[in-house]
């Protein structure tokens, strides 16, 4: 598409600062800040520091504290528009965390309490109340994945996959984020100080915001997303690059994706937690972008905190503020700037014309996104891009229970599950042990498929950027980190697993293996975590002119997996694995025959009875569905296994379809993950050109160059294409 225009037409806040855009202005004019002691959940006496919370917050019992906040910002947000939107993606830490921590303190072992534990039920909620019926991706980077989240609207609405995107983060205070911070003596007992020379850490928020972004112009626009940039530092699970690289990559990416030059840019919207070392590192990058071109900077978390998932959501819509109402935030706690970071922050409110903000947003793992916003109109509409062509596969791995790739097709391909878990050890054999001595199972898990992935490429190029996908984010880690915190009453707990639990937490320790700085995403839908990886890597391929990891990783956890996972089942035998493949973008016709992904459908099954229809029609019918693909590879969730089945007949019955149909999850065990398995397998027979014997009824059934079509059924209907090229 050309000259592409991404306006902003609604906006929702809840913040500790205030309900709603005018209570936000009102706030930011009169220098409020919003740190209070916490009373959300009792904490030992010792635990005195301030947090961002929401004041006279009146909680309901339906859904948790998260949920409720992003519903309050979504409804703001959709206030003016009747259609519902074409997609929803949000970007969340903690998702249901809260309420979690008090069931599993008390020992609750139903399974249906934990159902909005999940980072995707926040999005799916929002999805079902505006009756969204096509994507609702879920991003989970840290503290830019509301940011991160805004980049992949911006991706679908310039791709022309939708018109209408509501996009946003929400994160609501926990035990997890509370104690895990302090436990990395991160916090300032007296409240964020950003930029000051006594800084000495951040303090922890709550709050969530919720932007509807449109290609179409409203009658009263109040921004513009002209540009974002994404990067990793590949430098420290938890550290920030000393000089601030990757900032500094994003932020230069960010500008030249907006189509605008450094000098244009009136206002910069800084990360600035408060913590020593990440306000040097990203002033070290701000001093070096600007030089001598300095212009108005802030950061807004002394007064509001840092509400992690949804700061960089916060930040869009204050940036988007500062450009509507001509106003400049001031830097809240800052009494004496630090003559080190050598900026100047605005110290009072500032009314003045803004036509252009860089708003920073760097999370745990080196996460770095950058968004630009400016006046509606005022610069040029984004630059063309080549967009929605296939990714070209050139390595791939998977691992279940049956053991390596090698391994797992032997069984697969005979028609024998591959279900049950790994050893550690085994999942390790090919691991540094010096770089995984303090990793659990599931980085220890994505790294060992990465690597796999990698070498199957014959290349000696790295990757450059890293999508993983991941349905339930690090088990082993989380739980080990609540036990300890109940056993010590509260009062110690490790850092260590705080820093792994994150769900982004295995894209680091990759990107650090590769030093790859590019990219770093991690999307978390359940089971249909790996297609959301895959649709946001064919989204980002347009930035990324080289190999890319899109990875797929779940781990069994003997306790948490019954309790958060409705495909597994007590007193049943419990699976995990994953898959890898190493991408490429674009590869022309006339380099050597290969293989293509590509996600060609991602629909919502709530409201939304004609999905089945939907998707046949997506495909090109039933007579190019018959042409272009030999097998079906079904991907039924036991939760959802009625469904599913009814789904999959539908389809038969409308298709006329006639060829081998694969229930794999049946071979591969019920996992989030199971789809990035099924797709390595698919792609290793279409590369062979048949399917085994054993799993078309005795003979083997030849391609004819045909691909295969691994589909997810349930709640969502998802399908990706694996065909020659």
């Amino acid at each position: 598409m050309t000259g592409v225009r991404t306006y902003v037409s609604g906006m929702g806040i809840i913040s500790p600062l205030g309900n709603g855009l005018s209570e936000t202005a009102d706030s930011i004019r009169k220098s409020r800040k919003g740190l209070r002691p916490l009373s959300v959940f009792p904490t030992a006496s010792n635990r005195g520091a301030l947090v961002g919370e929401i004041p006279e917050f009146i909680e309901s019992m339906s859904v948790p504290r998260t949920h409720q906040l992003a519903r309050i910002a979504a409804a703001q947000a959709m206030a003016e528009c009747p259609e519902p939107p074409d997609a929803v993606v949000m970007g969340t830490t903690t998702g249901g965390m809260l309420t979690t921590e008090t069931y599993l303190k008390e020992k609750e072992c139903d399974p249906t309490l934990y159902r909005y534990h999940s980072l995707s039920s926040v999005a799916e909620d929002i999805a079902l109340r505006y009756q969204c019926t096509g994507p609702v991706i879920t991003v989970s980077t840290a503290c830019s994945s509301g940011a991160v989240a805004i980049k992949i609207a911006l991706e679908m609405l310039r791709s022309g996959r939708a018109t209408r995107v509501l996009v946003g983060g929400a994160d609501s205070l926990c035990r997890l984020t509370y104690y895990g911070f302090n436990a990395l003596q991160l916090i300032d007992p007296e409240g964020a100080r950003p930029l000051d020379r006594d800084r000495r850490g951040m303090s922890v928020a709550e709050g969530a915001a919720m932007l509807l972004l449109s290609t179409d112009e409203p009658d009263n626009a109040i921004a513009e997303v002209l540009g974002a940039g994404l990067s990793c530092d590949a430098y420290h699970p938890a550290a920030p690059h000393p000089q601030g690289k990757g900032a500094l990559i994003a932020m230069r990416a960010a500008i030249k994706d907006a189509g605008i030059c450094v000098s244009d840019v009136d206002y910069v919207n800084l990360h600035g937690t408060g913590t020593p070392d990440n306000d040097l590192s990203e002033a070290r990058a701000v001093n070096t972008l600007f030089a001598s071109q300095m212009p108005l900077l802030s950061s807004i978390k002394g007064a509001f905190g840092h509400s992690l998932g949804a700061a960089g959501a916060i930040d869009a819509v204050v940036s988007a503020i500062s450009i509507s109402e001509h106003l400049v935030p001031a830097n809240i706690g800052c009494q004496c700037p630090d003559p080190e970071l050598k900026l100047d922050p605005v110290n009072l409110p500032s009314s003045m014309p803004i036509s252009a903000v860089l708003s920073n947003s760097f999370g745990f793992g080196g996460n770095n996104a950058c968004i630009v916003m400016g006046t509606p109109k005022r610069y040029g509409p984004s630059a063309t891009k080549a967009r929605n062509k296939p990714l070209t596969i050139v390595g791939s791995a998977c691992v279940t229970g049956a053991g390596d790739t090698n391994s797992t097709l032997e069984c697969f391909s005979v028609n024998k599950p591959c279900k049950g878990v790994l050893s550690i050890g085994e999942i390790s054999k090919d691991l540094p042990p010096g770089d995984v001595r303090r990793l659990r199972r599931l980085p220890r898990l994505a790294l060992s498929l990465a690597i796999a992935a990698h070498e199957n490429t014959g290349r000696n190029d790295s990757p450059l950027s890293i999508f993983v996908g991941t349905g339930w984010g690090a088990l082993s880690e989380t739980c080990s980190f609540l036990s300890r915190l109940y056993q010590a009453d509260e009062r110690f707990s490790s850092p260590t697993d705080f820093i792994g639990s994150v769900h982004n937490a295995p894209a680091s320790q990759i990107a650090m293996r590769f030093q790859a700085t590019g990219a770093n995403i991690t999307t978390t839908g359940g089971d249909y975590s790996f297609e959301q990886s895959v649709m946001v890597a064919g989204l980002m391929a347009a930035d990324i002119n080289d190999t890319m990891l899109v990875i797929g990783a779940d781990e069994a956890h003997p306790e948490l997996s019954v309790l958060f996972d409705g495909s597994v089942f007590p007193g049943e035998a419990i699976s995990d694995g994953g898959g890898a493949l190493c991408l490429r973008h674009g590869k022309e016709e006339k380099e050597e025959p290969g293989l293509n992904i590509d996600l060609v459908f991602y629909e919502n099954t709530n409201n939304n009875s004609g999905v089945i229809s939907s998707l046949v029609q997506g495909l090109g019918g039933a007579e190019r569905i018959g042409v272009r693909y030999g097998v079906f590879f079904a991907g039924i969730p036991s939760a959802c296994r009625r469904q599913g089945e009814e789904q999959l007949q539908t389809l038969l019955s409308l298709t006329g379809f006639n060829g081998p149909v694969i229930d794999y999850r049946k071979l591969t065990g019920d996992f989030a993950s199971a789809s990035a398995v099924a797709t390595v397998i698919a792609a290793r027979f279409v590369e062979q050109g048949a399917v085994p014997g054993p799993l078309c009824g005795g003979n083997g059934f030849a391609l004819h160059e045909k691909g295969v079509l691994v589909l997810g059924l349930g709640s969502f209907v998802t399908a990706m294409e694996v065909a020659s090229r």
